[in-house]
């Protein structure tokens, strides 16, 4: 009589273990309908506000979720059985196996897929856990690097734009939605001078590359050069602003505001009239600059066109005319007669007038939104920033492509470079101030929290690379402009 093979005898005894659960799920299905029977019955016999056709319909379907479950926990142990009856005849060989090792069958895809899972939200936290330790260590070190000095409180609007004189006292200046100008001593944060001549909101501040001469551009469709005097007050000892640290990012309301209407400014020598009156434009000046030299002056318009002034004879000397739509910003090259404009219409322009019989103009087109800033930095590199949240690297002899493209998250305003570093530091709309390498490589951020930094949109920032002080100052629509200390030999080390 042949014996049976020992696969056989096992696939046998599987068989007939299925059977027997097989039978055991009707017998649990039967007394299931019995107990769900039962159960009805006792309910029926209670008070109940619901319809008896509801109650029934529910007693139904809470009956068909355990059946279910039964069911499903009836196969698990029957699965689990193969894989002991497996795991003995593997023994012999002196290999085991495990249920997420089975080559086969259901179960193998259900712990392969749960094994996925898993893996996955290992990574995804492990992620999100680093991207927090990164994100503390660079907010550390970046106050440790960027340290608020002063701040400068006394305008009774949101500052537009802020500037540094290039001669010597060396003081502060702000241009305002208040229709005022003021002049800071940047030591001691005291309001020196108030210039009071327009008529409507002082959207620009340049300041004469070698006179105590300021020039402003408006809102009432002109560009003022007014003369100042200043001497600067004792510096003071003053609190360390750093002490006062808190959780950072913490949200303002505008019941948190610093008021804007303290005394400032409010004993500060006044200037009444410019000297000179810049008026040709039919729309708001948004922005002016002086040529090199100082003996021509140039602006920006809504109008969309920017105007060469001889400064002197307060004549209009050409009218750079070509954007599609409004101005936004217009800068000089610190040593060369160039002049470069940006708009609305998603370009920069650069105009030269080095050749006194030849002007050319350059369109750049890069951007996909209104351009709000576009400035020169040493050698034939253009900077420029956009609402479409970046800024691009341009080499004057190449207008194609950019050498660089910074991305960030918030809409960028009026930037500027600090030509001996080459580090170039972006005011957001969303209240950060970043600072970036001419290679687009993110150096630091300025720290903001519930005790220090701008509390609305940064509209501009300047560097003041000879003054021992503050390197870097910023303005905001939360009326104040800030004094930052960055220590560069720390920043470029970091980098």
């Amino acid at each position: 009589m042949p014996t049976e093979s020992g696969s056989c005898a096992s696939a046998r005894q599987a068989k007939q273990k299925r059977k027997s659960h097989s039978l055991s799920i009707r017998r649990t299905n039967s007394s299931e309908q019995e107990r769900s029977g039962l159960q009805r019955e006792m309910l029926e016999g209670q008070d109940s506000k619901l319809p008896t056709s509801v109650r029934n319909t529910l007693l139904d379907l809470f009956g068909q979720i355990e059946r279910e479950f039964e069911n499903l926990y009836i196969e698990n142990l029957e699965l689990r059985r193969e894989i002991d009856t497996l795991n003995e005849r593997l023994a012999a060989e002196g290999q085991t196996i495990d249920g997420a090792e089975l080559s086969k069958g259901q179960l193998k895809t259900k712990a392969s897929h749960s094994t996925s899972q898993l893996s996955q939200k290992l990574k995804t936290t492990y992620k999100a856990s680093t991207s927090k330790i990164v994100s503390s260590f660079k907010t550390t070190t970046s106050r440790a690097i960027c340290q608020l000095v002063k701040e400068y409180i006394g305008h009774r609007d949101g500052i537009w734009d802020v500037s540094v004189t290039k001669t010597q006292p060396v003081v502060l200046g702000t241009a305002s939605a208040d229709h005022t100008a003021l002049l800071w001593s940047i030591e001691t944060g005291k309001c020196l001078v108030k210039y009071v001549g327009h008529a409507g909101s002082v959207n620009s501040i340049k300041f004469h590359p070698t006179e105590q001469v300021g020039l402003t551009a408006s809102g009432d469709q002109t560009a003022h050069i007014w003369r100042y005097m200043v001497q600067l007050p004792t510096p003071q000892p003053t609190a360390d602003c750093n002490q006062m640290s808190g959780e950072d990012e913490v949200e303002f309301s505008d019941k948190d505001e610093a008021d804007g209407d303290g005394d400032g400014s409010s004993d500060c020598p006044t200037i009444r009239a410019p000297l000179t009156t810049l008026k040709s434009h039919q729309g708001v000046v948004i922005a002016a600059d002086w040529l090199v030299g100082g003996k021509q002056a140039v602006t920006a318009s809504w109008d969309r066109t920017a105007n060469l002034y001889d400064v002197e004879t307060s004549e209009l000397v050409h009218s750079l005319t070509g954007h599609d739509q409004e101005l936004t910003h217009c800068c000089t090259h610190p040593t060369q007669r160039l002049v470069v404009t940006s708009s609305r219409d998603t370009t920069f322009r650069l105009w030269d007038f080095r050749d006194p019989s030849i002007h050319s103009v350059n369109v750049f087109q890069g951007h996909t939104d209104t351009v709000t800033s576009a400035v020169f930095t040493v050698g034939d590199n253009v900077v420029s920033g956009s609402d479409d949240r970046t800024v691009k690297v341009w080499d004057l002899k190449n207008m194609r492509s950019p050498i660089a493209t910074i991305r960030t998250d918030s809409a960028v305003n009026r930037i500027n470079v600090c030509v001996g570093q080459r580090i170039i530091a972006l005011p957001h709309d969303n209240r950060q101030v970043r600072l970036f390498d001419m290679s687009g490589v993110r150096l630091a951020r300025l720290p903001r929290s519930n005790r220090q930094g701008h509390r609305r949109m940064v509209c501009c920032s300047a560097w003041s690379e000879d003054h021992p002080t503050c390197n870097l100052f910023t303005c905001g629509f939360d009326r104040q402009a800030i004094g930052w200390n960055i220590n560069i030999p720390a920043l470029l080390q970091e980098k």
